[in-house]
């Protein structure tokens, strides 16, 4: 008799954990999609030349952050995060096969991460919140990441331009090479096929990027 109650206590046990483990299931399969993984794409590098275009404009982010200011410690992760994008870029361009993909991914995520890092270099008054949320979703949502810090730099950069009239002629260019950046960006994703236009990206990103180093000096 003993036993059997045991037994039915157990087997109700079993039941509950496994009601539970699929409720807690179903509510991670409907998590928004700021929480899922980066679904990283393969495209581009059609052919060898494309893949050395790619490859090459990828450099110019290499020496952008040599040369971006190191005056403190967010400068300097700043500054090192950018040659972490042109290694990142370099290296995705540059390979085939299944580690195609996690490369992507590394691409992806050091891009956010520079991003991140501007933000802090050129406001340290930042939301704590923000900056640890943000540094959280990094490995699983860095375009979130990216089009959220980049459009703080964006107003950062106005404003500072507004007041400092030697930084407007860098902020038109600026502007300029990020609607360009922009165009390409979708363009990219809506003709894959279409040889060069990632690495035209690349290019205008690169001067978006190098006008941005004037904040920082």
């Amino acid at each position: 008799m003993i036993f059997l109650l045991l037994f039915v206590d157990y087997s109700e046990l079993i039941v509950f954990d496994w009601v539970n483990l699929t409720f807690v299931r179903r509510v991670w399969q409907q998590r928004p999609g700021c929480l899922r993984p980066i679904k990283c794409g393969i495209n581009a590098d059609w052919n060898l030349t494309e893949r050395v275009a790619n490859v090459l404009t990828s450099l110019p982010f290499i020496a952008l952050g040599f040369q971006a200011p190191r005056k403190n410690l967010s400068t300097k992760l700043y500054a090192s995060s950018l040659v972490g994008v042109g290694v990142a870029s370099s290296l995705y361009h540059s390979s085939r096969g299944k580690i195609r993909k996690y490369l992507r991914w590394f691409d992806y995520t050091m891009i956010a991460t520079a991003t991140l890092c501007l933000s802090r270099a050129l406001r340290n008054e930042n939301p704590k919140l923000l900056m640890a949320a943000s540094a959280a979703l990094l490995p699983i949502q860095p375009l979130l990441v990216s089009a959220v810090h980049t459009g703080m730099m964006e107003v950062a950069f106005a404003k500072r331009a507004l007041k400092d009239p030697e930084l407007r002629n860098a902020h038109n260019l600026h502007k300029m090479s990020s609607l360009l950046g922009g165009v390409l960006f979708i363009a990219d994703d809506l003709f894959p096929s279409t040889p060069f236009i990632h690495a035209g990206w690349h290019l205008a990103a690169a001067v978006g990027v190098g006008t941005c180093n004037r904040l920082l000096e």
